[in-house]
């Protein structure tokens, strides 16, 4: 799995920068849950809708938007694997959520996930002036807000980071229009989209800091739900091999990049001791390959 997987990501990079189960025969159209969270996010919907198109052999699909369950009730659900509320979610990956669910080993965004920027309020931006470390960081006292189920809240607080959080992602918002925190860290490859959705012009992108820790982003599904696994495996290695996987993470996270200069912003890299082995390898991979990119944008 590793080995196919290196050779996704070698496909991906080069992309972004510049087995099946039985097939489905009887005729029905199979109804697919997503999460809200990926439903409403046009990157994820496209993915997952490329993903079960590059299988037809599986039959007809609709996806489906799931009721407005916080990322915990979401993963709960998956793990008891009733496919009642949910088949579908694309979140960070953990080790633990390797244990409880099935993963698709490849990185949704080219693992952009794990390089996070800052939403601040306009006021705030003085505070982040001289910012060059993980110590100074510390030292200002900067604190972050992040939802209370998400992988990133553990790494934070491992690298000594203060965090407020909440089970709603809306919420979050909110919370830093009040000065609960200073930050909201989003990803790259999301944080352009959160903006057009809140369209509000006290809320702004701090220019100089990229926050980065290996933390791959994964479409997860129940454990015991291997059609669905095994079709959105396949079909994501098709659109791999195809090249389509590599226009949708340009029309999507192409812009991204260009749009938030990373190759002038200060990189912070912490650690993430919450991985497998095999998604530590992967996330490793992808800031490697970050570090090298800016590194050449940058003589």
């Amino acid at each position: 799995m590793l080995a196919n997987t290196a050779l996704c990501l070698g496909l991906l990079f080069a992309s972004l920068w510049g087995g099946a189960a039985q097939a489905n025969t009887n005729g029905s159209v199979k109804d697919y849950v997503l999460w809200y969270r990926n439903y409403d996010s046009p990157a994820i919907y496209a993915l997952v809708n490329l993903a079960l198109n590059k299988t037809p052999e599986y039959g007809e699909f609709r996806i489906l938007r799931s009721s407005e369950l916080s990322q915990g009730r979401a993963l709960l659900e998956l793990a008891q694997g009733d496919h009642r509320l949910l088949d579908i979610a694309n979140v960070a990956t953990t080790s633990n959520r390797e244990l409880f669910l099935m993963p698709i080993p490849i990185p949704v965004d080219g693992g952009l996930l794990g390089f996070r920027v800052c939403v601040v309020t306009p006021k705030s931006l003085p505070e982040f002036k001289g910012i060059h470390s993980l110590a100074d960081l510390r030292d200002k006292g900067i604190s972050i807000g992040q939802g209370t189920h998400w992988p990133d809240t553990s790494i934070l607080r491992e690298n000594g980071i203060p965090v407020i959080t909440h089970t709603r992602y809306e919420i979050l918002f909110g919370m830093l229009r009040k000065d609960r925190f200073d930050c909201f860290a989003r990803g790259v490859s999301e944080v352009l989209n959160d903006l057009e959705i809140e369209n509000d012009p006290n809320l702004v992108i701090e220019p100089g800091l990229l926050l980065a820790y290996p933390m791959p982003s994964y479409l997860f599904v129940a454990r015991d739900d291997q059609p669905t696994a095994h079709r959105l495996e396949l079909g994501m290695e098709r659109a791999i091999r195809d090249g389509s996987f590599g226009e949708f993470l340009k029309q999507y996270y192409g812009a991204a990049i260009e749009a938030l200069d990373l190759d002038k912003r200060t990189m912070i890299i912490l650690t993430n001791p919450f991985l497998s082995e095999e998604s530590e390898n992967i996330g490793r991979h992808t800031l490697d390959n970050l570090r090298r990119r800016l590194e050449l944008l940058n003589r």
